[in-house]
Formats: structure tokens, C-alpha cells, sequence
């Protein structure tokens, strides 16, 4: 739908279920994250985050029991990882590379850089891209501001600069976006039509959100809601035929308990007919490709009115 320039992302229509196009006539898309931050909050990774227990069975156990699992189904993932976990898990990250899994970056530190000069997220940005070209051998192309645990909304944080920045870095995706169910193009001016393509995002489709978070909170789990979600969601979006996501954590998704139904649920996934699962980097190239913003951005006037008292 139309938004406000300056108030929400763009101005842009979202695709009809109709008009996407997947590679070699499939049916849908699929993506999963599997985010390697042991970040508990808008600062960052910490000492205290990197020696705690949940870190230590995270980087190990958990790692190695989450890719066995997405190994048993030849499913390729995306591995969203700060620079700083990057240096320390370089080794692995090599390995996951080789094994047909894309690298994609999350920050320096995973920190929050809502509050951030321009300058000083240019860095970080430049930082977190030598960082992880380094340690994998290639440039990231997606960039993702998933959220931490103690932060105090859900969807991740980004300032006002972040997709320009983006863009002047080279990146090709920004990895979580909330305006479409579907991929679709972050306009940071109308006018130009300069954009960068966002892939979908949902904390309800996010295992941090039902295991154990927030760390303090009550509940304490509730991964059995997590799977009827996501089952619920791959099965309407495959009707659709448009694009399903999900994000695992090691500390979370790598708990017996917990792995045991989401291993039984990629299990399920596999056997769809017409499923592409893919790597961010993969679905943006065909994307981009397939429905390029020259000839597929649909923008409209805004149809936002200022009111008196309002916060715009």
C-alpha cells in the first residue's frame, strides 16, 4: 500500500501472488536464517554474552546438532554473523561456506545503531564488510538488524541512514524487512527510485521469541506455538505461492527438545512439491533478475494526510 515518504519505508504496491515468478517454475521460495549472535541486548555482543553457558553450547553442540539437522534435508541457509563471532568461528564459517551455505553479516558487535551518526554506522558497515571478506574469502551481499533478546521491540533496528549506506557499500539485500510478505524494494527516494531489495521478516517465525525470551520473562517456552506457526505459515504461503522465512538460533533450536519437532518439520517441508529452498543471496539474485525495480516498483502518492496533534 502507499505510505507517507519519510514516515514508513515507501510508497510502493506490493506484488500480486499472480505476477511472482520463481526459478524453473517453482511454487514458492524458502528461506532460513540461522542467526550466530549471542547478543543480549541493544549494546551488543559482551564478554559476559560470549562466556556464558548458553554461548558456550550455542558455538558448539547446538551449531553442530542445528546444520546436522538442515543437513539431513540438503536445505541451503543463510548465516547471519557479527564480525566479532566471525573472527572467533572463522573455521566453521569457512566449512559452512563450502557446504553450499551464503555468509551474510550482522553487525560488528550486533549493536543496536538506531542512535548512530552517520558517520559512525558508516564504519561500522565498512568494519563488519572487511571483516567477514576476510574471514570467508568473499564480500557479504545481504545485511541483516535482526533483534537481540533484551531489545525492546521485536523487529530489529536500523537508523534512519542504514539502507543509503547500504546501497553505497555494494550490499544487495537488507535481510529483515516487515512491509511485505514477499520480497520487495526498500525506496529510500521516491523521486530517484533509488531502492534495495528487502527480504521478508517475522518474529513469529523466530525461535528466540518462544524459547526462553525474554531471558527473564515468564513463560519460559513456548516452542510448541512456534511450530504450529510456522506450519500454519509455509502451508498458506505455499497455497500462494509466494514466500516463507523462518530464523533458528543454535541456543535455542539446537535444545533436544526443541530440535526434535523443528527436525520433523523441515522434514515435512522437504517433501512439498515445487518448494525452491534457497540462500538470501539466491533469492535476491533471481529476484532482482525476475522482477527488477526499473520495470517492477510500483509506486503511488502518498495518501497520508497530517492531522493536528499528530506525531508526523
Amino acid at each position: 500500500m502507499p505510505w507517507k515518504h519519510g514516515y514508513t519505508i515507501s510508497d510502493e504496491v506490493g506484488i500480486k501472488d499472480a505476477a511472482i515468478r520463481w526459478p524453473d517454475g517453482k511454487r514458492m521460495a524458502a528461506h532460513i536464517v540461522v542467526n550466530l549472535s549471542l547478543a543480549s541486548g541493544p549494546a551488543g555482543i559482551t564478554r559476559a554474552d560470549i562466556e556464558s553457558g548458553p554461548a558456550a553450547f550455542a558455538i558448539n553442540e547446538g551449531l553442530d546438532l542445528l546444520l546436522a539437522a538442515l543437513a539431513r534435508q540438503s536445505f541451503p541457509v543463510t548465516v547471519a554473523v557479527p564480525a566479532v563471532m566471525a573472527r572467533a568461528l572463522a573455521p566453521r564459517l569457512r566449512a559452512m561456506r563450502a557446504a553450499g551455505h551464503e555468509i551474510a553479516a550482522l553487525g560488528v558487535k550486533h549493536e543496536d545503531t538506531s542512535g548512530f551518526s552517520r558517520a559512525d554506522e558508516a564504519n561500522v558497515i565498512r568494519l563488519a564488510t572487511e571483516v567477514l571478506a576476510d574471514v570467508v574469502g568473499e564480500r557479504p551481499v545481504g545485511w541483516f538488524t535482526l533483534p537481540r533478546q533484551l531489545d525492546r521491540y521485536g523487529v530489529g533496528t536500523l537508523s534512519p541512514s542504514t539502507i543509503e549506506l547500504l546501497l553505497d557499500a555494494g550490499y544487495t539485500y537488507f535481510g529483515n524487512g516487515l512491509a511485505d510478505d514477499a520480497p520487495h524494494y526498500w525506496v529510500t527516494d521516491p523521486t530517484t527510485r533509488r531502492a534495495m531489495l528487502a527480504l521478508p521478516y517475522y518474529y513469529h517465525f523466530d525461535d528466540q521469541h518462544f524459547c526462553m525470551f525474554p531471558a527473564k520473562g515468564t513463560g519460559l517456552e513456548n516452542s510448541d506455538m512456534l511450530i504450529r506457526n510456522l506450519r500454519a505459515e509455509l502451508a498458506a504461503q505455499w497455497r500462494r505461492g509466494r514466500y516463507f522465512t523462518m530464523v533458528l538460533h543454535p541456543q535455542h533450536a539446537g535444545w533436544c527438545n526443541r530440535l526434535g519437532p523443528i527436525d520433523a518439520f523441515l522434514a515435512d517441508m522437504a517433501k512439498l512439491s515445487g518448494l525452491w529452498m534457497a540462500t538470501g543471496r539466491d533469492i535476491a539474485r533471481h529476484w532482482l533478475k525476475a522482477h527488477p525495480p526499473e520495470t517492477n516498483l510500483a509506486l503511488e502518492p502518498s495518501i497520508w494526510k497530517d492531522y493536528p496533534g499528530s506525531l508526523s
